[in-house]
């Protein structure tokens, strides 16, 4: 009897002290996110700790084809010193913005450091739920001549800076090179003439490539503000939207223009011009940084360059941009240098979030060598004249309408001017 208590006790022991090894750690599922030990709950801003670090928590987007490049960037800062430790969590790119609200409306869960899409930032920050960063970029030794002004303006809001920048993300023109030698195209075009030439040049219906396939949905949000700004028009003249303006309007009747001259095949479904580019039967594909590692994988002999001027008023390109933003609620001091500090390694160590494809917003990584010698380097050479979308709050909402109205166009359902104004009129309603 004494034999078999004894055992007993033995075993209660040891499971107690499984149970207290187990409790030390952190408990919460995977969120499918690679990072560093797949807790998505954390510490908020209350501040963590890992064998001594501080830690905090890190949500991003990234849940796509870039985000193992990120958490490359997140592993070697982790490794660099032992004073931090970065928890990197991805959420789904379609949820985040719902994922994020909830989150910062729950104090508990609140990330302390976000990825935030520039044109979301006034929104956020008219909403109470973004802190200034000037104090933490400066003691951190950040400022804002280290990165992309046209960034930095944006989210400089009633003079109190709100994002730092990582990228900029603007349209881009990919081209088969293949498909360029076999037509006798040295170089790729770079206003409307010779993209209309080359796309002539470049199609042959009879053995299905096209020179350019023009696309009814995405990525259409960067193709159509892109041709209304390079014609003279606006998204909004400041307090009304203006995308149904005679400038407006002509850059929809030349995409539909291309298809009525077969340059394009019709009724083009989503992603339809991707696909193509990829089997090698479209030889012009307007698209964003993000496609590069896909291009790659497939082995196409692709050139990127920058978009030609298509309008007839001055070059510019709608971009995009990620942005480290730091949630209101967030208030240790030892969280707040942390983060000051990743940000720091990351304006200088950001060359992994380039090899995805994406061109950086810090200067000391554009001018570096090593990014100098990418491929999408070129895409830098459009940072003089990107802009972002109108720095109106709600604007994601707001626009939406243009999308459907521009599909109805392009497909011929509509003439363009009646579906810019039908786009206008939905949006109008919106604002109201």
């Amino acid at each position: 009897m004494k034999k078999r208590w004894s055992t007993m006790l033995t075993l209660m022991l040891a499971i107690m002290l499984v149970a207290a090894g187990c409790s030390g750690g952190n408990s919460g599922g995977n969120s499918g996110n690679g990072g560093n030990d797949g807790n998505s709950g954390g510490q908020g801003s209350e501040g963590g700790s890992k064998a001594g670090k501080t830690e905090f928590l890190f949500w991003s987007p990234f849940s796509g084809a870039d985000g193992p490049f990120m958490k490359q960037i997140v592993d070697r800062y982790n490794a660099s010193q032992d004073q931090y430790s970065v928890k990197f969590v991805i959420q789904p790119s379609g949820e985040y913005y719902k994922q994020l609200d909830v989150a910062l409306s729950a104090a508990k869960d609140r990330p302390d450091l976000v990825i935030m899409h520039l044109d979301q930032i006034p929104t956020y920050q008219n909403k109470g739920q973004l802190q200034a960063i000037d104090d933490i970029a400066a003691n951190a030794g950040l400022s804002k001549s280290d990165y992309v002004e046209a960034a930095i303006d944006y989210a400089t809001i009633d003079g109190k800076w709100y994002g730092i920048p990582l990228d900029i993300h603007p349209l881009v023109m990919y081209y088969n090179k293949d498909l360029f030698d076999k037509a006798g195209i040295t170089a790729p075009p770079t206003n409307r003439e010779e993209f209309e030439a080359a796309a002539q040049q470049l199609t042959d219906q009879a053995a299905g490539v096209y020179g350019y396939v023009v696309p009814t949905l995405w990525p259409q949000q960067f193709i159509f503000p892109t041709l209304v700004w390079q014609n003279g028009g606006e998204l909004w003249n400041g307090s009304d939207v203006a995308y149904n303006s005679p400038e407006a309007v002509e850059m929809v009747e030349w995409m539909r223009g291309l298809i009525d001259k077969g340059i394009s095949p019709a009724n083009v479904q989503q992603d339809g011009e991707n696909t193509l580019f990829l089997q090698g039967k479209n030889a012009i594909q307007f698209n964003g940084p993000w496609m590069k590692s896909q291009y790659d994988e497939a082995g196409l002999n692709y050139g990127v360059a920058p978009v030609p001027q298509i309008g007839k008023a001055k070059q510019a390109v709608y971009g995009g941009s990620h942005n480290f933003a730091i949630p209101q609620g967030v208030t240790d001091e030892n969280v707040l240098a942390g983060i000051g500090d990743f940000l720091k390694y990351v304006s200088s160590n950001s060359l992994d979030w380039a090899e995805s494809g994406q061109a950086l917003a810090a200067k000391p990584m554009l001018e570096s060598e090593e990014f100098k010698a990418l491929p999408q380097s070129t895409i830098a050479e459009s940072f003089s004249y990107v802009q972002f979308a109108p720095n109106v709050l709600n604007w994601p909402t707001i626009s939406e309408p243009i999308w459907g109205e521009l599909n109805n166009a392009l497909l011929g359902k509509k003439p363009a001017q009646q579906a810019m104004d039908d786009a206008a009129a939905k949006s109008k309603q919106a604002i109201e």
